[in-house]
């Protein structure tokens, strides 16, 4: 789930939730599905829509699509995947475009942080959400306060505990210590129109500090979030429209407010944007109420006509967003579905060929066989239109094995007698097993971020017991029943240096990331095991923000001009802030900064890409993968030193600490010679995919400069092995 409310709703602790095919087969379902006609209004909408958006490669429209936990890879070996019970969109991606099988996430893998670095080609350290869906931050007394991931792109901080936080810094913080660029800027100047249908912090988030910052706090809509904060919730929250400058779609008698952004690059004078359901539905379906794609009036399962909520964006309700807005002058969209595998709203939470899990997968395809039945009646096809279609972050399912054990879900629907996350109240289980009391605080997770109370250094020895005593810590797994180790990883701010989760703002920094046993969801509860420190909470099932194959790999689908028929392709290895310099280089775009990402090549046309690319491209190639295993929060070299520095902080005693010192040592020169290589490998790729300060250097790779390269790197890879080797002896 993307949000959940907030609530201290665990039975067992205080625990903070954000709201977070064949051609046959199509023949057979558009027959018996009904068809969905845009109109001559409509129609006409898509045309003029498509004038006025300047982009390259004959690219009239952009569909971006980012679900929340949808899985390419199997989760039990007999059942057949989510995208494998969506035959109507994966055979149209393998069909059309390609699969890459092998995308990545950044870290912590949940949602806020996944998307945003997804939309921006940068890393959580550069966008400023490096714990999600949720963090905390310090307070000057050393307490620390918690804060949503989930904020509109210009907004403060957003404590819903404190409506006056100690900590002002923008949510969305760049590594300059100022706003984000935002990514729907490089569209707009072109001339196109942007729709966020859920998409996060483009849309307003919540009605606690988005709506002051975007309409006023004694502005209309304020008012009505007092009187009806139901109502206002989905008025305002979710959708939002950035138009092109002087568009007359987002002008002020249609409702637009100032699109502001004050500190955009090159400046971002004079644009308008329409914030919400409320204002954006009667310039896209200006007929009547918006309806899904089944037919039913769009609203939240409280009956507020409007946004149903981020866990409400259904594939069929979703996709009619996009559909409407495609068909009335926004040809550029970006759009989130919510996961399959819960129960919406509020659990319970479905195992693998699960009949309620089944069922709604059924249904996504059934959307998609609407959606593209839909789009090919406005002309809206991969003839025109890039399509890149995607998933946040995979995840982990805890649960005992199906009934019958051989089911498949389609034919046999699978059982499960017990099902559910592993909760453990890490308070209490550290009181216990390792006579600790520090006061702290936790971003709760699988992957928690630990914010010991004071706030003291690294090296501090309160700092180096509690982590040594966290690196012991056991439970006995009730599903299985045998003692098993909790701790992965453990990270402290010298390695979240080197995975891009330090931010400009220092406040927000943990006191270290403890990366649990993926079956595990850490809280912090009584400082006993009065009640049970370990147990199954069946509600959730599905956890992420850990390191494990089946979180961080994702999948990644590309389809449209310029884009290479590949089908599914395993071997090209790329992560989210990928997505975007690609998107940039199809389309003919360019940001105002330089991306952490490369522009994936092997996926794409020679047509499609500059000259300088299609000169050194084998060149390039290689200088983009080694990027990869480098500089990836999930490549080579952090899954070598995230074993380096778990070592390091498990290490020593009170009395010698010598080893951690020695460690971290080393890890802080590696990131330092890290960061020397990955800045000169971007600014050749950079140089050569967008031209700019890097052209010229660009403009003189060689194969021996290239080679050279290559050796630094592979040198810095064979280090960090040769240290985790040494140390694991």
């Amino acid at each position: 789930m993307r949000h959940r409310t907030w609530s201290q709703r665990n039975p067992v602790g205080g625990r903070f939730h954000l709201i977070e095919t064949s051609c046959l087969l199509f023949l057979i379902i558009g027959i018996l599905l009904p068809a969905v006609k845009p109109g001559a209004a409509a129609a006409a909408a898509v045309s003029e829509g498509g004038a006025t958006c300047h982009l390259k490669n004959g690219i009239k429209h952009v569909i971006y699509i980012q679900f929340d936990n949808v899985h390419l890879m199997r989760d039990n070996p007999n059942v057949p995947s989510d995208l494998e019970q969506m035959p109507h969109l994966l055979d149209f991606i393998e069909g059309k475009g390609v699969m890459l099988s092998n995308n990545h996430t950044p870290l912590i893998a949940h949602t806020g942080t996944n998307i945003l670095t997804s939309l921006t080609g940068v890393y959580p350290d550069r966008h400023g959400v490096a714990v999600s869906n949720s963090y905390r931050y310090f307070n000057p007394d050393g307490t620390s306060s918690p804060a949503s991931a989930f904020a509109y792109w210009t907004d403060p901080i957003y404590d819903p505990t404190n409506p006056a936080p100690t900590d002002t810094t923008y949510n969305m913080l760049n590594e300059l210590g100022v706003n984000a660029p935002a990514p729907w800027v490089p569209y707009t100047r072109a001339g196109c129109n942007v729709g966020g249908v859920g998409a996060a912090n483009m849309v307003l988030e919540n009605t606690g500090t988005d709506i002051p910052t975007v309409f006023g706090a004694d502005s209309p809509e304020a008012r009505e979030v007092k009187a009806n904060p139901g109502q206002a919730y989905a008025d305002f929250v979710g959708i939002s429209i950035h138009c092109a400058l002087n568009n007359p779609l987002c002008s002020t008698e249609h409702n637009g407010k100032p699109d502001l952004l004050p500190d955009e690059p090159g400046g971002y004078e004079g644009y308008q944007a329409l914030f919400g359901h409320k204002y954006v539905v009667p310039q896209i379906s200006p007929d009547g109420p918006l309806t899904d794609l089944d037919g039913n009036i769009i609203q939240d399962a409280q009956g507020h006509i409007g946004f149903p909520g981020f866990d409400g964006m259904e594939a069929s309700v979703s996709l009619a967003y996009v559909a409407a807005m495609q068909e009335h002058g926004v040809p550029v969209t970006y759009a989130y579905i919510s996961d399959a595998h819960d129960k919406h709203p509020g659990g319970p939470a479905f195992g693998p060929g699960q009949a309620g899990y089944v069922a709604t997968l059924r249904a996504y395809d059934q959307a998609f066989a609407r959606f593209f039945q839909r789009l090919e009646q406005d002309g809206i096809t991969p003839a025109n239109t890039l399509f890149v279609i995607t998933a946040d972050e995979g995840d982990h399912f805890v649960g005992g094995p199906p009934t019958p054990v051989d089911c498949d879900g389609i034919n046999v629907s699978c059982s499960y007698s017990v099902i559910g996350e592993i909760n453990v109240n890490m308070t209490g289980l550290l009181a216990t097993q390792q006579s600790i009391t520090t006061p702290f605080q936790l971003h709760a997770d699988s992957a928690p971020a630990i914010y010991i109370t004071g706030n003291p250094g690294r090296t501090d020895p309160v700092t180096r017991a509690f982590e040594r005593a966290t690196g012991k810590l056991t439970a006995v797994n009730p599903i299985t029943g045998k003692t098993e180790q909790l701790t992965q990883y453990m990270a402290d701010p010298v390695e979240m240096k080197l995975l891009h989760m330090v931010t400009a703002d220092p406040a927000r920094t943990p006191t270290f990331v403890w990366f649990a046993n993926p079956d595990y969801y850490i809280y912090a509860g009584p400082a006993n095991c009065n009640a049970p420190c370990v147990q199954v909470v069946p509600t959730y099932a599905w956890n992420h923000g850990d390191i494990a194959p089946d979180i961080n790999r994702t999948w990644l689908g590309l389809v449209g001009p310029g884009v290479r028929h590949l089908g599914r392709n395993d071997s090209i290895w790329a992560d989210h802030a990928d997505i975007r310099p690609t998107m940039m280089e199809l389309l003919g775009l360019k940001d105002d900064y330089r991306h952490d990402g490369r522009v994936l090549i092997e996926a794409l046309d020679d047509s499609a890409l500059p000259p300088a690319v299609r000169r050194s491209r084998g060149l390039l190639l290689q200088l983009g993968q080694l990027l990869k295993r480098i500089d990836a929060p999930v490549g080579d070299l952090a899954l070598s030193t995230l074993r380096i520095s778990t070592l390091a902080l498990e290490s020593g005693s009170p009395d010698n600490d010598s080893t951690y010192t020695r460690m971290a040592s080393q890890l802080q020169l590696l990131t330092a010679q890290r960061n020397a290589l990955a800045d000169e490998l971007l600014t050749l790729l950079e140089g050569a995919e967008f031209g700019g300060s890097g052209q010229q250097a660009a403009a003189k790779l060689t194969p021996a400069r290239t080679a050279n390269l290559v050796a630094k790197g592979n040198n810095l890879l064979q280090r960090a092995h040769n240290l985790t080797t040494r140390r694991s002896r």
